[in-house]
């Protein structure tokens, strides 16, 4: 059958709860007056579900029998279960602690939805006719409720509260935390929000544990670029840059890299704009430009408490540029991040912002470029031939690539095709040889990287994409900017 009969608005998907679709195996139809209409699963036993779902819904039910397999099909696109049932403070408010939340509370049922989905954040938006939610998983957006006009507002005030933040400013952005609690975990919930044409936008990014738990060794690096990051963060002093597009993973790389260093004889200072994870043993400072707590202003009085290593949350201007050279020149380690396209487009950037060649000699360590991918789902991802012709001409010199895999869909991956993300990384060491070429044109520094065998991202992404781990439309994006 083919995948355009059944399609469902979001309206209709919450019309029943997901634990509701998969445990009577249907999905619905149409609501009229005195009757719902629901696809059913034609193996499951049709007259005990029909008569407990007229008590349910205290209407007339029709069933409208499909085989299992279709209706298990699209029960994984459109109501998300857990995924690992499928697998086997600092101005924090508690949701537990609040009266507001009750147990059927639709803000309560809503994050735990997310975080069982390993959903990264919520999105919370109002139009001119409507109002949605929208959950983030594996970097990609879907919309998963719609909200009466009259319940938006309740509900922003409601998030507001939870925050700490004011429920009368409705012009101005606000930022807040949340610490959510349950029986088996608690993680911390960063609040944004802005005003918008229609009213206020939410979105909550939930910041689990577990992303700064992570090894080192589990971010994707292979053994040639985990010896080179290694050995850059291990030197006394410098400065080492991460690259890349926001949700490209940069923090979980400066907090992997920070957990390795944060020992007891060493002093680590932070500067964060927000405060994404709290680490014992890290003295983090929370940016506050609103009342002058700039980055510069940070790094100043940082050098005057004594550090070893600072961490800094982003390379933005030419004064924050400044002042991390200058913490590396007076001996310590400096790690941050900075947006460009390449690893080597960092040093290019330092220099655009007004940074000597020779200050950059000086101090730079490491540069760093990553991206997140996704990964196509094991259980369901379908093998292809591949016509080469669609790789750009400098990558179909690195290898034949005769059978290519793309994304299928089942219960695993909600129906996506993908689970999971993978990082690609570009590393580079800046040695003797580099830091005399800094000031050179960027064709000679291309054939200097090519000649280290520095591994690009394009050629890392293509080798995920050989080796059947994802899928030429998730890499297309990354070596297109180099072909």
């Amino acid at each position: 059958m083919d995948e355009k009969v059944i399609e469902l608005t979001t309206e209709m998907i919450q019309s029943i709860t997901p634990d509701q679709a998969w445990h009577y195996l249907i999905l619905p139809k149409s609501d009229r007056l005195n009757t719902i209409e629901f696809y059913h699963a034609k193996e499951k036993d049709s007259n005990l579900a029909i008569d407990e779902l007229e008590v349910l819904f205290g209407k007339k039910i029709t069933f409208h029998e499909l085989p299992s397999e279709i209706i298990k099909k699209y029960l994984s696109k459109y109501y998300l279960r857990n995924r690992n049932s499928l697998k086997g403070n600092n101005g924090s408010v508690t949701i537990e602690d609040k009266n507001e939340l009750k147990q059927d509370d639709f803000l309560l049922e809503l994050i735990n939805e997310a975080n069982n989905l390993l959903c990264s954040d919520i999105h919370i938006e109002t139009y001119e006719g409507a109002s949605r939610i929208r959950l983030r998983i594996d970097g990609k957006l879907f919309e998963r409720y719609i909200i009466k006009k009259d319940d938006y507002p309740g509900l922003i005030n409601k998030i507001k509260i939870l925050a700490n933040l004011d429920i009368a400013e409705k012009r101005l952005p606000q930022d807040g935390r949340i610490l959510f609690k349950s029986e088996n975990q608690s993680f911390d919930i960063r609040v944004s929000i802005v005003p918008s044409l229609y009213g206020e936008k939410i979105v909550l990014r939930l910041l689990r544990k577990t992303s700064i738990d992570i090894n080192i060794t589990e971010l994707g690096l292979n053994n040639l670029q985990l010896d080179r990051y290694l050995e850059g963060i291990k030197k006394p002093n410098g400065i080492i840059l991460i690259s890349g597009p926001t949700g490209s993973g940069k923090t979980t790389t400066l907090y992997a890299t920070l957990n390795i260093l944060n020992k007891n004889d060493v002093n680590i200072m932070t500067i964060e704009d927000p405060i994404e994870y709290t680490i014992e043993g890290l003295n983090q400072v929370q940016l506050r430009e609103d009342i002058g707590l700039t980055f510069p202003l940070a790094l100043k009085t940082f050098l005057r408490q004594d550090p070893d290593i600072i961490m800094l949350g982003e390379v933005r201007d030419p004064e924050t540029a400044q002042m991390a050279i200058r913490a590396a020149l007076t001996g310590h380690l400096v790690l941050s991040t900075i947006h460009t396209n390449s690893a080597w487009g960092i040093i290019t950037r330092l220099i655009d912002m007004g940074i000597q060649p020779f200050l950059l000699s000086s101090t730079i360590n490491t540069v760093v470029a990553q991206r997140l991918i996704r990964k196509l789902c094991s259980h369901c991802k379908i093998s292809n031939e591949f016509d080469m012709t669609l790789l750009p001409a400098y990558l179909r010199e690195k290898g034949i690539v005769n059978t290519h895999f793309t994304p299928g869909g089942c219960e695993h991956c909600h129906n996506s095709g993908y689970s999971g993300r993978v990082a690609v990384f570009e590393i580079i060491n800046i040695d003797d040889e580099l830091k005399e070429n800094i000031h050179q044109p960027q064709n000679i520094v291309q054939h200097l990287l090519k000649n280290k065998e520095i591994k690009t991202l394009s050629l890392s992404a293509f080798e995920l994409f050989s080796y059947g781990t994802t899928s030429l439309e998730e890499i297309l994006p990354i070596i297109s900017c180099e072909s």
